[in-house]
């Protein structure tokens, strides 16, 4: 009835504690389109995200805030995650992550203290742990930080979760920071995949990233250097370019 009478139709599903849509797949397999609401219980921020289009594309997002009126759109939510942050405090950086084809820069902290149990802890809040150990061995092996007794912990202000590989390099950016106690400036960002030899490698979409960056008024962009031989505009900002996770600590004092 509802096709042959044009009528738009909006189905309320529940969902399991892992985020899925509960039960058989019937009700996702019957709809045009699958719209999730994500968003923790302690943050006022929820992100509106499309994971089916029968029509279209699923690659954007839409952030909003809960307030007394309702849902209310956030139109730069760049702006909205990064309003809060201190000034030369260690262990922060921002970094840019791309949700579709939507540009989004957040804060990225990390904090490296003395293990007082034996056994370091790392914590990951917004970032897929596995990732966090992994980058932590890198840190170890490839740049001789000595992290194996330091509990490292690691958190994205704003209580967004993201699993991007372009956020690499600010997390050892921000780990290298924590454990130095050398801050890194606040107009600086960091935008690169780090592998397991530490070589930073390129990423997609690096011209949207980094112009977000220069619209928010960055002055400093740290990338890979495949990725800035292939630019072709030019900025305002001071792009470095770095092959491996020394030369990028190098840049901002760290080594």
């Amino acid at each position: 009835m509802c096709k042959q009478e044009a009528i738009t139709t909006i189905i309320i599903g529940h969902v399991t504690k892992d985020g899925n849509i509960a039960g058989p797949r019937v009700l996702e397999h019957m709809v045009d389109t699958v719209l999730y609401i994500e968003g923790e219980r302690y943050f006022s921020y929820r992100i509106l995200r499309g994971v089916k289009n029968r029509f279209g594309s699923t690659n954007e997002i839409g952030m909003f805030e809960m307030k007394d009126s309702g849902m209310c759109e956030i139109s730069n939510p760049s702006s909205v995650l990064l309003s809060e942050r201190n000034e030369n405090a260690s262990g922060s950086i921002v970094v840019a992550s791309m949700e579709g084809t939507r540009p989004i820069l957040v804060e990225l902290q990390a904090l490296t203290a003395t293990s007082v149990f034996g056994m370091a802890r790392r914590t990951a809040n917004g970032i897929d742990y596995n990732r966090l150990t992994l980058l932590i061995a890198v840190l170890e092996k490839r740049a001789g930080m000595p992290l194996g007794n330091q509990d490292v912990y690691l958190n994205i202000v704003g209580g967004i979760k993201i699993n991007e590989p372009a956020l690499d390099l600010g997390i050892v950016l921000a780990a290298s920071s924590s454990f130095r106690n050398i801050a890194i400036s606040n107009d600086t960002i960091a935008i690169g995949e780090v592998g397991l030899t530490g070589e930073v490698r390129s990423v997609n979409m690096i011209e949207k990233r980094i112009k977000e960056a220069e619209k928010l008024g960055f002055k400093r962009c740290i990338i890979p250097e495949s990725n800035k031989k292939l630019l072709k505009d030019e900025y305002k900002l001071d792009i470095i370019g770095v092959k491996n996770i020394l030369e990028a600590m190098k840049c901002l004092g760290l080594r």
